[in-house]
């Protein structure tokens, strides 16, 4: 590393990285894109917290991971910082703000959502939530479909989550292994990942403090621990409130997910909407599109959605006294369930990143699978549609047809965004319930 690097990188205090952190969990809107910017223009540009190369690979590492990849670049950045602590603190904080206000939300919408105007402004929602994801699947189609491979892929993908019993984790693995097939044997056959930018010269990144190196004695540590907490205080539901509990139930079900969710939180969504609405009925298909409409309204990650699975399906199937209370602790147990694993694939390999974020086998696998992902979420907009309009009359269907189309061209020519777009939905929504009937 040249002295010019040397000299221009500074490392903060905890207490200033904490208050950092703490302030991005709060205003981290705009999706992934959105939160990598800023973390980007904050840690590299202005503060120099961090350099270009190791904030590049990093993030490279982060998209090969299941799971949130803005939270888990917070967690890695913050381990870069300070480590363990550091990296517990920027995870954590990047995701409690928008829990808590997530949470409120959803207890106001169990408390309130009967009333004919709670009625109009949740249709609107879900009907720009449906553009929304059709948007999201052109965005992710366009730069992920470039090769005929990569189109039967998403192809496949739709027809089997469509039309087969195939569980998601499987249609996960048979493309990553499609897509090690293709890397061994026919590499023109997928293109590479989308990059985040390129990766200043190799020379200008930022080793790693000394007591932070890796070694295989050091990462064993870290993934007992966090394998412990991870599945510790879930296996302690089997004592109580039981084996039979709607917590247990949950713990298990959102670890499973949380190993599967490649693609964001629109390629997950299918998956759990199928588990949590057919398989346990936790809640029904208008409750979970409620939910994603509810999660664009917050900061954080998206797939926090997945909490309020975990409080609608507590209140709904109390394992406690209370409704409330039930919620609060399924709330907690998703919670958990979901962003664990992600501090165990982040903190147990970070001073691996330089090694593994290039590695082409994985790239590919990860390339195959962004492709299959872009058919998965073609499905979840149908499936949307079809739980949106069933049942509804003729200017209801047009209302809501009409909201998605303008959503989508909004978002797609104008980059509206996505809390103005919740806004308008929801005033619209207000508005039309008095002369529509939203079934």
């Amino acid at each position: 590393m040249n002295s010019q690097t040397e000299s221009a990188i500074a490392t903060p205090s905890f207490a200033s990285a904490l208050r950092f952190w703490f302030v991005l969990g709060c205003i981290s809107f705009g999706g992934p894109a959105g939160q990598i910017a800023v973390m980007h223009s904050e840690l590299v540009d202005k503060r120099r917290w961090v350099d270009e190369t190791s904030f590049m690979r990093a993030l490279n590492f982060c998209m090969l991971l299941p799971g949130p990849e803005a939270m888990q670049l917070a967690a890695w950045l913050g381990w870069r910082l300070h480590g363990m602590r550091g990296g517990l603190v920027a995870g954590a904080l990047f995701v409690l703000p928008a829990a808590v206000l997530l949470a409120l939300l959803s207890w106001l919408y169990l408390r309130f959502g009967e009333s004919p105007v709670a009625v109009g402004i949740v249709f609107a929602l879900q009907a720009a939530v449906l553009g929304i994801i059709a948007h999201a699947a052109r965005k992710i189609g366009g730069r992920v479909l470039k090769t005929p491979f990569a189109l039967v892929l998403a192809l496949a993908a739709l027809l089997l989550i469509a039309f087969t019993p195939l569980p998601f984790p499987l249609l996960i693995l048979g493309a990553a292994l499609a897509g090690l097939a293709a890397h061994r044997w026919r590499p023109g056959w997928l293109a590479p990942p989308a990059r985040h930018g390129a990766p200043a010269a190799a020379s200008e990144s930022m080793p790693p403090p000394a007591d932070r190196r890796a070694g295989f004695a050091r990462m064993a540590r870290v993934a007992t621990a966090l394998l412990l907490a991870w599945w510790l205080p879930l296996l302690a539901l089997a004592a109580w409130p039981g084996v039979d509990s709607t917590a247990f139930a949950m713990g298990l079900f959102f670890s499973k997910a949380a190993l599967v969710t490649f693609g964001g939180a629109y390629a997950v969504l299918p998956y759990v909407a199928e588990q949590a609405v057919q398989s346990h009925g936790w809640l029904d298909a208008g409750q979970m599109m409620a939910g994603l409409g509810l999660a664009e309204t917050t900061p954080g990650p998206l797939v926090l959605v997945l909490e309020f699975v975990g409080f609608v399906g507590g209140w709904q199937h109390p394992d406690l006294a209370t409704p409330l209370a039930s919620a609060l602790l399924c709330t907690a147990v998703t919670l958990w369930a979901t962003f664990l694993p992600s501090f165990l694939f982040v903190l147990t390999f970070a001073p691996w990143i330089d090694r593994i974020g290039e590695t082409g086998a994985i790239a590919a696998a990860l390339s195959a699978v962004t492709a299959a992902v872009v058919g998965v979420i073609a499905h979840l907009a149908l499936w949307f549609g079809g739980a949106l309009l069933t049942g509804q009359e003729i200017p209801a269907v047009v209302f809501a047809l009409v909201i998605a189309v303008v959503v989508y061209v909004g978002l797609t020519r104008w980059h509206w965004p996505v809390a103005g777009i919740v806004v308008g939905a929801g005033v619209l929504g207000a508005v039309a319930q008095n002369v529509l009937v939203i079934g």
